[in-house]
Order: C-alpha cells, then sequence, then structure tokens
C-alpha cells in the first residue's frame, strides 16, 4: 500500500515575530475606525495578516547576509550587476531597469509603448496594470477564456488566453493600434490562476504573426511554472527553475513585483529583450526612479533580490509555498464555504456571491465578507471585486465584474498549518451566521484604486 505524503516546509523558523491577541469588542471599534476597510486596518490590531502577499515574505539568512553586503554607490553599484545576471539566468530577459516596485516599471512600460487610442488586450485586468495603460491613453479588453469568469469551472489553466477573443480584437482594430498584449501568469483577479505553456506559445505564434509584442506581467511567474509542471502533460519531470526560463523566453518585454515570487520586502524592475525600449527606459528611469544602476531600490535590497530569484525557483519551495494554499483550499471546501476551483497558487479566493447569496453586488458583498471575516477572528484579507473593479471612465457607472472575491493571500514563509487551521475554523463561523449579515455603502470614495482607501459604513 502506498500512501500520499504530506508536503512539508523547507526550512526551520530562526527568529520569531510575536502576534497581537485582540478581543471582539478591540475589533469591532477597530473596524469601524477604518471605515470597513481593511486596507485601513492598522497592523497592531491584526492577528494573522493574508491581505496580500506583496512584500511580506520572510526573507532568508542568505538574503539577510546579502543585506549586508549591499553596494550603496550611486552609480555602478555591484549589487546591480548580481541583480541582471540573476534575471538573465533565470527569467532570460536582457536588459533590465531597477524600479521601487512593480507599478513603476508598469508606468513606465505603458509610457514607452503605449499610444493615445491603443487597445491592451490581456487575460484578465490587474487593478495597477490597468489604470497605468488607461492613464497613457490605451484601453484594456479582457481576453481570457471565459473558464476564468466561472468559480465552479474546474478548468485547470483559467488564465488562458482565448485565441478567438484576441483573434476578434486583431480583425476589429487591426494589429497597429495593439501595441503589446499583457500576459499574467498566475492571474491574480482569476483566483491566481495559472496559464499554460501550450496556450502561451499559441499566443506567441499569433502574436508574431501580427507583428505583436508581449509583455509578461511576471510577479508570480515560478508559482504558475509550478502548477504547469503539476498541471501539464510533458512537464512534470522539468524543474520549476526550467519551466519559469521557458515562460519568459516567449515573451518580449516584463514588469515585476519582486515583492511577490523573490521572497523580498520591497523592490521590482522592468526587463527587456529591445535595445531601442531599453534605453527609452534608461532615460525615463532617471526622471522617475533614480539612476538605471540603481532606479528606486538600495543596492543591499537588490542583493537581496537577486538571492531571492534563485531561492524562487527551487522546488522544494514551490512544493511547499502552493502546498500551504492547497492545504487551505481544501480545508474550506470541507467546511461547505464557497471557493474559486481549481485553488490557485497565492491564496484562496471566497466566492462572496455564493457566500452572501441574498446581498446584490450594490452593497459590496466581497468587502462585506472580508470586513466579517475580521471582526470573527482578527483575520484580515481584502476585496476582489466590484470595488476594486472601479468605475467605467466612460459612464462613470460601477465596472461589474462576474467575479465577486475576498482574497485570502498566503505570504511566504511566514504562517503555519495551525494559522491555517484558525483562519478556515473562523470563516466556518462566519459562513454559519451568513444570513444575518448586511451589507455596506460608500462614505468616502478616491478617484483612482479606491479599494485602497474607500471608507463604507454598515447598511442598517
Amino acid at each position: 500500500m502506498t500512501h500520499r505524503k504530506s508536503w512539508a516546509e523547507p526550512w526551520k523558523i530562526k527568529m520569531v515575530e510575536h502576534l497581537t491577541m485582540t478581543s471582539r469588542e478591540d475589533r469591532i471599534k477597530a473596524i469601524e475606525e477604518a471605515g470597513y476597510n481593511t486596507f485601513l486596518l492598522r497592523s497592531d490590531d491584526v492577528y494573522i495578516d493574508l491581505l496580500t502577499d506583496s512584500g511580506t515574505n520572510a526573507m532568508s539568512d542568505r538574503q539577510w547576509s546579502g543585506m549586508m553586503l549591499g553596494d550603496e554607490a550611486y552609480a555602478g553599484s555591484r549589487n546591480f550587476y548580481h541583480l541582471e545576471d540573476a534575471i538573465r539566468e533565470h527569467y532570460s530577459y536582457k536588459h533590465i531597469i531597477p524600479t521601487h516596485q512593480g507599478r513603476g516599471a508598469e508606468h513606465m512600460m505603458s509610457q514607452i509603448l503605449i499610444k493615445d487610442g491603443d487597445y491592451l488586450p490581456g487575460n484578465m485586468y490587474f487593478t495597477t496594470t490597468r489604470l497605468h495603460q488607461e492613464l497613457a491613453g490605451g484601453t484594456f479588453v479582457d481576453v481570457i477564456i471565459d473558464d476564468a469568469h466561472d468559480t465552479e469551472s474546474d478548468h485547470p489553466f483559467k488564465g488562458n488566453v482565448s485565441l478567438e477573443k484576441l483573434e476578434d480584437l486583431i480583425n476589429k482594430v487591426g494589429a497597429e493600434k495593439i501595441p503589446y498584449v499583457c500576459l499574467a501568469t498566475a492571474v491574480n483577479m482569476a483566483g491566481g490562476q495559472p496559464i499554460s505553456m501550450g496556450n502561451l506559445k499559441e499566443v506567441r505564434e499569433l502574436t508574431n504573426k501580427h507583428g505583436i509584442d508581449i509583455v509578461h506581467d511576471m510577479t508570480r511567474v515560478a508559482e504558475n511554472a509550478w502548477l504547469i509542471k503539476e498541471r501539464e502533460p510533458g512537464y512534470a519531470d522539468k524543474s520549476v527553475k526550467e519551466i519559469v526560463f521557458e515562460i519568459c523566453s516567449l515573451t518580449d518585454h516584463a514588469t515585476m513585483s519582486a515583492k511577490k515570487d523573490p521572497l523580498v520586502n520591497i523592490g521590482g524592475f522592468m526587463a527587456t529583450n529591445d535595445e531601442d525600449v531599453y534605453r527609452k527606459a534608461q532615460n525615463m528611469v532617471v526622471v522617475y526612479e533614480g539612476l538605471h544602476t540603481y532606479g528606486g531600490m538600495a543596492g543591499r535590497d537588490m542583493e537581496a533580490l537577486a538571492i531571492g530569484i534563485a531561492e524562487s525557483v527551487q522546488d522544494d519551495h514551490m512544493r511547499s509555498r502552493v502546498g500551504q494554499t492547497q492545504y487551505l483550499g481544501e480545508k474550506l471546501i470541507k467546511y461547505g464555504v464557497p471557493i474559486v476551483n481549481p485553488i490557485g497558487s497565492h491564496g484562496v479566493f471566497l466566492d462572496a456571491k455564493k457566500f452572501l447569496p441574498h446581498l446584490s453586488q450594490d452593497v459590496f458583498p466581497a468587502q462585506t465578507l472580508a470586513a466579517e471575516i475580521y471582526i470573527e477572528s482578527g483575520v484580515r484579507s481584502m476585496e476582489r471585486g466590484i470595488v476594486s473593479a472601479g468605475r467605467n471612465k466612460e459612464t462613470g457607472d460601477h465596472n461589474r465584474p462576474n467575479l465577486e472575491l475576498v482574497r485570502l493571500t498566503l505570504p511566504r514563509r511566514v504562517y503555519t498549518q495551525a494559522h491555517m487551521d484558525v483562519v478556515a475554523e473562523s470563516i466556518a463561523d462566519v459562513y454559519d451566521r451568513r444570513a444575518e449579515i448586511t451589507g455596506l455603502k460608500f462614505t468616502y470614495e478616491p478617484e483612482y484604486l479606491r479599494f485602497f482607501q474607500a471608507r463604507f459604513e454598515p447598511i442598517a
């Protein structure tokens, strides 16, 4: 008889950070002061923080030792060249520009490649990416497969591009109006869903035919590689490192928020194989970030990033990272809690429409649910639904995504299996009392990226 082997962390704990334990009364007061927006909670009022996996990772002893080797020279820091070598070795791209984080790279990429009136097809929008595209005069067009908008679909690669949708757009507006296709790996807004290598190759073939570039939103590329290894025929015996390199080599440019996959707390970069784009980015970065050999990063952070890139593509690390997400998702399924299927890579996404079916989207069910989970247990999650989708820039009406989700995002190498048990049990308790939950309404709505700073109050 064979037995299934459990995943285990390929590390041991060397230092701990004490957590704050709060009462229900404390949490009710805190969420009221935060305007029922989990982004506005103070971290001291949070027990288990699953708001994001961005910059919340635990660095390794090797990364911390790299921090002590920071060359803080204004020009030509040795750490920049270490980072450049790491990116060329693991990601294939020829040229890099360091930035303070991913949105700095998105800004430069959008300003360099997009002209007013252009169209930007992508496999589901991401908030900051779409905003930068719009500010540059472009219009985002969703070309992800329909399964991505269905939380119950068990399609293994819900991040795939619909070739039919992409071809229809090319035929409608013309290839000259499409500077690039924006491809995210491990699509965040779809629930951490991967794109398959087969689909990526088909997109590459189509874009080559029409002279269209591919910009790779690669912030979770190693997670996508692990899911390819697990789910796509022909890749089971390939390493995460090999798969990551193959993914990147099929694209022309990339933006990276290094606060995710590469395990650092701050930083990012723009990468390209195009010499002309590189020269333009070099010129821009000195205006918006810093000199091209440090951008928005300190030397010590570039060194930690170079080390983190190598650690992120290790199979044992990724087995543990995705394994913890799978563990939490499977536990919630056992409690009957509705989630996005299949379970993704960086978080478990609750289906707020099915969790709170008595609430219309106009009263923000995902925002409501995130607040209720915090009140129940001190677990901080975040909304990914109508609030995150923002408003139509032409009509001013809410964008109404099919997906109304609450994201439970797992920081890398931070929490234990026992923490995941507490999270699942707390959400199950909220699910048991779901019928008594009412919605929210705006008391303050920012113009851009409203989910970060909006305030709400309960509907009586």
